[in-house]
């Protein structure tokens, strides 16, 4: 019996496929994270925020410094996350290793002038203090340190500018600020040009120093929260009992108890969760996210 499925020679040809296969996509680039911080909860928080996007994953996680190095060597991530108040080895001291590996960002409660500078004599691609941003504006700076854009939020970036006046006042700019964009080797290239620059000859350019970040109104202002409100409402939003922000903050439980009555006044809140809501942005008119 022939067989039928075999074309004869001389049959005429089927047409060329008009929808061939296209090639599978390219995979996504995935920004890897090391989170650095002594606080279990921050830690979490920060994993949390950051793996819940598609393009950014938290490759590893350090309680100080030394932990930080190691896992960065290990793991070779894109950014590192740094504390700078740390046990051990503290933040400002593992930071010129750090920036070898990949660019830091300093991510910290310290907002003084002193470590500010100092962080960025030693490598540092942004200094973001909590309270002064929102989620989104976190991952923002991270995908843009990625990208050797620098980050400041406004406490730091104050910060900075009043030093850079002072010391122009002086003739002379503060040490580190010329042979930043080298600190940081490659990542830098596209560096804010107001930073990387070794000369800043006007007010017009030391006000550019600010990035996108700073630009950003700090929610702690805008609930009228003092620091220390500001830092046992991030608790609170953590989930910490007042028994833990006590431990935490190094204050009694009557002070934290005191501290949340005044809070909820202000967030004009009547319980922990309601407060938190609002505090982490999740009622409407609320930008507020986790820092």
């Amino acid at each position: 019996m022939p067989d039928h499925t075999t074309p004869h020679p001389g049959a005429p040809q089927p047409p060329p496929n008009p929808f061939p296969d296209f090639p599978p996509p390219a995979p996504t680039s995935v920004l890897r994270v090391v989170v650095a911080d002594d606080n279990p909860v921050v830690r979490a928080g920060l994993t949390a925020l950051l793996s819940g996007r598609a393009d950014i994953t938290v490759v590893a996680e350090a309680a100080d410094g030394r932990e930080a190095y190691e896992a960065a060597h290990l793991h070779r991530p894109d950014v590192v996350l740094l504390d700078v108040r740390m046990p051990g080895v503290d933040g400002i001291s593992a930071l010129p290793y750090l920036v070898r590996i990949a660019p830091v960002v300093m991510l910290t409660y310290s907002r003084e002038t002193e470590i500010v500078q100092e962080a960025l004599r030693r490598g540092a691609g942004g200094y973001l203090v909590h309270g002064e941003f929102t989620a989104d504006e976190l991952v923002a700076a991270v995908r843009d340190i990625r990208q050797g854009r620098a980050h400041f939020t406004p406490s730091a970036a104050g910060a900075l500018l009043a030093q850079l006046r002072q010391q122009q006042a002086a003739g002379s700019l503060p040490e580190g600020l010329g042979s930043y964009e080298s600190q940081l080797g490659a990542n830098a290239h596209a560096m804010n040009s107001s930073v990387a620059q070794p000369s800043l000859s006007s007010a017009k350019k030391l006000s550019q120093l600010q990035p996108n970040v700073g630009q950003l109104s700090s929610d702690r202002s805008r609930f009228q929260l003092s620091a220390r409100e500001a830092e046992i409402m991030d608790h609170i939003a953590s989930g910490m009992t007042n028994q833990q922000i006590a431990a935490t903050c190094f204050i009694s439980e009557k002070t934290v108890k005191n501290h949340i009555n005044r809070i909820f006044a202000k967030l004009h809140s009547t319980s922990r969760s309601e407060a938190a809501a609002k505090w982490l942005g999740t009622t409407p008119g609320s930008a507020r996210g986790l820092g």
